[in-house]
Formats: C-alpha cells, structure tokens, sequence
C-alpha cells in the first residue's frame, strides 16, 4: 500500500531549467539545475522540466523532497550531489524533515523556512 503524502508549499517560483529536470522533488539552485553536494537550494522542483523552460521550484513552506539515504524525521537535511536530501554534515541546510525515509528514492515532507 502506498502512502500520498501532501504538501503545502508558501511561495513557489520560477526559474530558468539550466539543464533537463527530469525528477521532480529534488534541490534546485539559483541557477537553474540540481544542487550538488552541501549547496544552498533554491527550493525543490515541482515538475519535471524540459531546459530553457521555466522551472516551478517550491521554495517556502512544507515541501515534498526525494531521500537520497534513509534519514530520520526531525532531521536537517542538505543535498546530496544530484539534489536529494540527505542528513545534514557540513553543507549548507536546506529544511528540517517531517517524515523519516527508510531508503534512498523515498519522498518525504520538509518544512523549510524555520
């Protein structure tokens, strides 16, 4: 069985796609692709994007992102080198998750903006 988890983002904007953004729920950059490892999101993508289009990316509010590990609820997060979450080490933080992730690829709810 599968669980729908909601989402209820403040303010969603748009950027420029630098690059396909082909899985939704993960970390943009202020430039328009995937954050890399540690960098500071924009927000996380809400569709999948063609490149040079615009980008609808959730950056304030409780927000769903895609694990890249299993992480615990309560935890901050930062990105993993293709823009998953992962429990913050020394990047920049990026949100404090809801839910905990039992495998990488599971989507949670991350508050960001507290």
């Amino acid at each position: 069985m599968s669980t729908v988890k909601t989402h209820q983002p403040i303010l969603t904007t748009s950027i420029a796609a630098a690059a396909a953004l082909a899985h939704k729920h993960r970390f943009v950059g202020f430039d328009g692709a995937f954050c890399g490892a540690g960098d500071r999101a924009l927000g996380t993508l809400e569709v999948e994007t063609d490149a040079g289009q615009q980008a609808p990316v959730n950056v304030l509010g409780i927000v769903l992102v895609e694990a890249g590990a299993p992480i615990g609820a309560g935890e901050q997060v930062e990105s993993d080198a293709d823009g998953r979450a992962v429990e913050l080490d020394d990047g920049v933080a990026n949100g404090v998750t809801l839910d905990a992730a039992s495998a990488a690829g599971d989507i949670i709810r991350l508050v960001r903006g507290i």
